[in-house]
């Protein structure tokens, strides 16, 4: 199959979360399965500081509503997969890739990121049997497939030349939905008013394109099932339970040759399922470089977000200080919500020899979290699917987690002969405090059990393979 790739970052070309981790991972895999795979992206300021690219078709133009746009096409070799940055000042000029709105909103931004990437297509004459869009970023991108809106406004030369194309659309994170005004997006204009999801006046990208899409791919099967209730769908079980049938959950993939204690250069000692001596090396490491005492009996609890509600710091705060009462080190890396990250550094000076907090995210103290804790944190309040409980596994360190999105898809719990984590269910900081004690406790008094699960753990693979295989089934159908 042809497979058009639409998406807002991509990992080794610019990185500020995990969606790039997929948009390197899920093409590449595809490749491998025999597609071929064509990228489309913005070419962003960042970008061009660090590839020189040049352009590789004429100036293109758009002319919508009396509003003019011109734009130039970079090319870039990724990896074998061809792959076209859109250079217009939305992406260009922008000081960062989403924060930046000077040049105007986010959503007239990324709709224009939609638009012109199907006219790249047709320009390029790639003419895709499915086009791959992902979150809100590139989910009008169906609405201009599947409406009459290129032919309205004379976008492509041949108005059947996505005729036979279908569309599916990922959802990461359904939580950001690219809702503006519809007038800051210059793109659409009254008619298409009527067409889009609107509410008040303001247009839902991400509800527009799982309106318009073939397929809607939730990141876990189980997020899946939560964003079909008004609970644990951010607001989209309307446009969802309009057409269950074109949803189906596909996990996320993990990158295992970038996170692999036997061959990671980022660890002070690499180590194996097979022997796992060099993990307390990793321990000791971590303690040290946390300024935590080098003691090789205590258990350490590691932790690396985005320092938000989300990944469950309303469960944390209120029973942190009971935690530390324990027999515990705890790392945290992370930054985000200042209310938070205040309330963690006056922790660290409460509790110096056993919690440290490092406000900041460094891909070295990553892999050194990973390597050296013995159980990881996520208790999330939603997790769509996750990577770091991945990693974890794969380093032999124990999950504590929280039985939600991916989370509840990737960890078995202790309470099962094949467990291979400490998983809690109530949204509540009591649920949270017994499990942790659980896994503190199971520590302590059963390490044969913590070493049977850890083996089990670091024998667990989660592959873009499997993943890319499940793509391709929903592709078909």
């Amino acid at each position: 199959m042809q497979i058009l790739f639409v998406i807002s970052e991509v990992e080794d070309i610019i990185k500020t979360g995990g969606l790039a981790d997929v948009g390197k991972a899920l093409p590449l895999a595809l490749k491998d399965l025999g597609h071929e795979v064509v990228i489309i992206m913005p070419y962003y300021k960042q970008v061009a500081e660090a590839f020189d690219l040049i352009d590789v078709v004429p100036e293109q133009r758009l002319r919508v509503n009396e509003h003019h746009y011109s734009y130039h096409v970079k090319e870039l070799d990724f990896h074998g997969i061809r792959t076209y940055l859109i250079d217009h000042p939305y992406f260009s000029e922008a000081q960062s890739p989403y924060g930046d709105t000077t040049l105007g909103s986010n959503a007239e931004r990324f709709t224009f990121l939609s638009l012109s990437a199907l006219s790249v297509s047709e320009n390029i004459s790639f003419q895709p049997d499915v086009v791959h869009c992902n979150d809100w970023h590139t989910a009008m991108t169906p609405y201009f497939m599947h409406s009459n809106y290129m032919a309205r406004h004379e976008i492509i030369g041949d108005p059947e030349f996505f005729a036979q194309s279908q569309c599916v659309i990922t959802l990461h994170n359904a939580a950001f939905q690219g809702v503006e005004m519809l007038n800051k997006v210059a793109l659409l204009d009254p008619i298409d008013a009527q067409k889009v999801y609107t509410d008040n006046g303001h247009v839902n990208m991400l509800k527009t394109g799982i309106m318009y899409a073939n397929k809607v791919c939730p990141v876990s099967p189980t997020y899946a099932k939560e964003i079909t209730s008004v609970l644990g769908s951010h607001g989209i079980s309307d446009v969802i339970n309009q057409a269950p049938e074109k949803v189906t959950g596909v996990l996320n993939g993990c990158d295992y040759s970038q996170w692999d204690p036997a061959t990671d250069p980022l660890i002070c000692e690499n180590y194996s399922a097979s022997d796992t001596s060099g993990k307390l090396s990793c321990k000791l490491k971590l303690q040290q470089e946390a300024g935590l005492p080098v003691v090789k009996s205590v258990p350490v609890i590691g932790m690396i977000c985005r320092v938000t509600r989300q990944k469950g710091f309303d469960f944390i705060m209120p029973i942190l200080e009971q935690v530390l009462r324990h027999k515990v080190q705890i790392v945290i890396m992370g930054t985000g919500d200042e209310t938070i990250t205040s309330q963690l550094h006056g922790m660290r000076h409460a509790f110096p020899d056993k919690f440290a907090f490092v406000e900041a995210f460094k891909p070295q103290w990553a892999h050194s979290i990973e390597a050296g804790s013995d159980f990881f944190l996520m208790p999330s309040e939603f997790e769509p699917c996750g990577l770091n409980q991945m990693y974890s596994l794969a380093y032999g360190t124990l999950p504590i987690v929280r039985k939600v999105g991916g989370l509840a898809d990737t960890i078995i719990d202790a309470s099962h002969d094949n467990g291979t984590g400490f998983v809690f269910e109530d949204a509540s900081s009591a649920s949270l405090l017994s499990t942790i004690r659980n896994a503190l406790l199971t520590y302590q008094e059963s390490p044969g059990r913590i070493k049977q699960m850890i083996n089990l753990g670091m024998r667990t693979r989660f592959t873009w393979e499997s993943a890319a295989l499940q793509y391709e089934a929903v592709y078909l159908k």
